[in-house]
Parts: structure tokens; C-alpha cells; sequence
């Protein structure tokens, strides 16, 4: 009496296979070529907006004498390190550019940022850095400085109403948080970016 009700479970198996094999997703090699760049923009995109959305974010573990990682720098070494110096400073301008529309054009962040593409990309051209974790942690750190170091330039050579000495002393501090912080969240934001990116550039070849 048992053995057709296991046979018909035997049949039903099939049909749940079928069901599965209707949700599969393909992979990316498999995607239409238009479909990928498109996707690939929008991850690289909402990682910059991601970016610009943590900058004010001060959450435990992310603030160091009230400053909190350079994101934005983070994310621009990230994208020139296997580019070229002008991919790079463009990429730096337009982040500067996001940046002082949230906080203040005057003086701007592109400038730095700018500076900071560029100076990754000629880095990379060269030859002079290897693409690890421990590499990319000191580069960030040492362009976290000289970024601070611009901006804080900047203030100066505009007249700000502060004593220099004033905005030299409170720069240092700056500038010395912000870098240990961003080499400290570099591989965060570049690892995964970095992967998807290679990714990528392997399937459009």
C-alpha cells in the first residue's frame, strides 16, 4: 500500500528542481555587455554616495579628537591606485567638488583631493607601491597629511580672520587623526572595490 504513495514522491521531485532552476540568477559572464557596464557604474556610484553619507557619520570606532576618516580620500586612492594621473585628479576634483557642496566651496576640497588622485596615479605609474593592505594603509596615512596640509594652506593664503599659528596648531591635530584613522579604514573601503573592479575588467576582456 506504501510503495505508490513513494512513488508518486519520487515524481514530485522534478517539479521542485524546476521551480528552483526559474530563480536562478546567471553569472555576470553571461550578462549583456551594456547590463554590466551599467551595473558597474552604479556600485561605483553608490559607493561614492556611501562615502559622502559617512563623512558627518561618527559612530564607535570612527572618531579620533572629534575627527572622523577621510571617506572621500579613502575612496579616491582607492580608484587611481590601478589608473592613470588624470583618471585619478578627476575623480579627486569631482569628490571635492561633492564635498564642498555639503560642507563649504570656500575653501575647496577639490583641490586636495585633486592633488591626492593625481599623486596616487603617478605612484602606481611608476611602479613605486605594491597593491597589499599594508601599502595602501601608508599611502592613505601620507596623503591624509598633505591633503590637511592643502586645506589648511588654503586658509591661510585666504586670510582667514584666525591667527596662522591658530590654524597651523589645530591642522596638526587634524591632520594626524584623520590620517590614523584613514589608513585604518583604507582596506574597508578598498578592498571590496577593488575586487569588483578587477572583476570587471577581467570580463570585458
Amino acid at each position: 500500500m506504501k510503495i505508490p504513495a513513494f512513488g508518486g514522491s519520487r515524481q514530485k521531485k522534478p517539479k521542485s528542481s524546476e521551480r528552483k532552476s526559474k530563480f536562478q540568477i546567471q553569472p555576470l559572464a553571461r550578462w549583456h555587455p551594456a547590463v554590466r557596464q551599467l551595473l558597474s557604474w552604479i556600485v561605483t556610484v553608490g559607493s561614492v554616495l556611501l562615502c559622502l553619507l559617512l563623512l558627518p557619520t561618527r559612530l564607535p570606532g570612527m572618531e579620533l579628537l572629534g575627527i572622523g576618516p577621510n571617506w572621500l580620500l579613502i575612496w579616491v586612492v582607492a580608484w587611481s591606485v590601478k589608473r592613470t594621473v588624470f583618471a585619478g585628479a578627476l575623480a579627486g576634483i569631482v569628490l571635492g567638488l561633492l564635498q564642498d557642496s555639503m560642507t563649504s566651496p570656500n575653501p575647496s576640497h577639490a583641490i586636495s583631493l585633486g592633488i591626492v588622485g593625481a599623486l596616487t596615479g603617478l605612484l602606481q605609474k611608476q611602479r613605486f607601491i605594491e597593491e597589499d593592505f599594508i601599502s595602501i594603509a601608508v599611502i592613505v596615512f601620507v596623503l591624509a597629511v598633505l591633503a590637511e596640509t592643502i586645506f589648511g594652506l588654503q586658509l591661510t593664503l585666504l586670510g582667514n580672520e584666525r591667527k596662522v599659528t591658530d590654524i597651523w596648531t589645530y591642522y596638526q591635530r587634524v591632520a594626524l587623526a584623520s590620517a590614523i584613522l584613514s589608513s585604518l579604514w583604507a582596506p574597508v573601503v578598498y578592498y571590496p572595490l577593488n575586487l569588483w573592479w578587477q572583476r570587471m575588467k577581467l570580463l570585458e576582456q
